[in-house]
């Protein structure tokens, strides 16, 4: 997965809006004013921070090398995944679309 190829799935989320309130290497997607999603534009591989579950989030720091606690951001609640070839496209997509669920549905239930 590229950056191209990540945007233009997280922009087919439903009310998803895009922005650079960080400066012009952090590119973040919201739901509901709410971030579910940060991407480095800076650093090579590709990275993105996503919400998860807490209980998850560190099932999926011990299975993989490559999803790290959350850079810059409360470790219980994100990780950051390195694209670094590990995980597959849909692996990738599902993390995306857990973190979109979870902060759409706390925006709702609030």
């Amino acid at each position: 997965m590229n950056i191209e190829d990540l945007r233009d799935y997280v922009l087919s989320l439903k009310n998803v809006e895009e922005s650079f309130p960080f400066g012009e290497d952090t590119l973040v997607f919201k739901t509901n004013n709410k971030i579910f999603l940060l991407v480095s534009l800076s650093v090579s591989p590709l990275q993105f921070n996503v919400k998860c579950n807490p209980e998850k989030a560190i099932e999926l720091r011990e299975e993989y090398s490559c999803i790290l606690p959350g850079y810059h951001m409360n470790k219980k609640h994100w990780n950051t995944v390195i694209v670094d070839g590990t995980l597959s496209q849909s692996q990738l997509k599902s993390f995306i679309k857990d973190s979109f669920e979870l902060v759409a549905k706390k925006s709702v239930n609030k």
